[in-house]
């Protein structure tokens, strides 16, 4: 009888410490979801900042390719560092939109 409680302390023991092992990982798991999603928001301003500093493609045929081979500057093509705000480039836009905002067409609230 005394072996069954000791097995049944042990038992508790070890469940004590998977809960409390259970505990820290899903902290850490938690803590590694929000950096995620973070690391994601600043991803995408940072695309949207990039996409608003750069020129725009040019369209084929608006340059000889060939002078870019020669070493020649087009004129009609602004120089490396000559970015400046493009008059139709999009200021404001949102890059990111987060999944938990999205809300499904078949999901209905309680409310409802």
């Amino acid at each position: 009888m005394t072996f069954l409680w000791l097995l049944t302390g042990a038992a508790f023991l070890v469940a004590l410490g998977a809960f409390a092992r259970v505990r820290r990982v899903s902290k850490r798991l938690e803590r590694l979801s929000e950096s995620y999603w973070e690391l994601r928001y600043e991803h995408g301003q940072l695309r949207s900042r990039i996409a608003r500093l750069e020129p725009a493609q040019p369209v084929s045929g608006e340059h000889d390719p060939a002078q870019r081979v020669s070493g020649q500057h087009d004129p009609a093509q602004p120089a490396r560092g000559d970015y400046q705000h493009q008059p139709g480039a999009q200021t404001g836009a949102t890059a990111f939109v987060p999944l938990s905002s999205l809300k499904r067409p078949n999901e209905t609230t309680l409310a409802e």
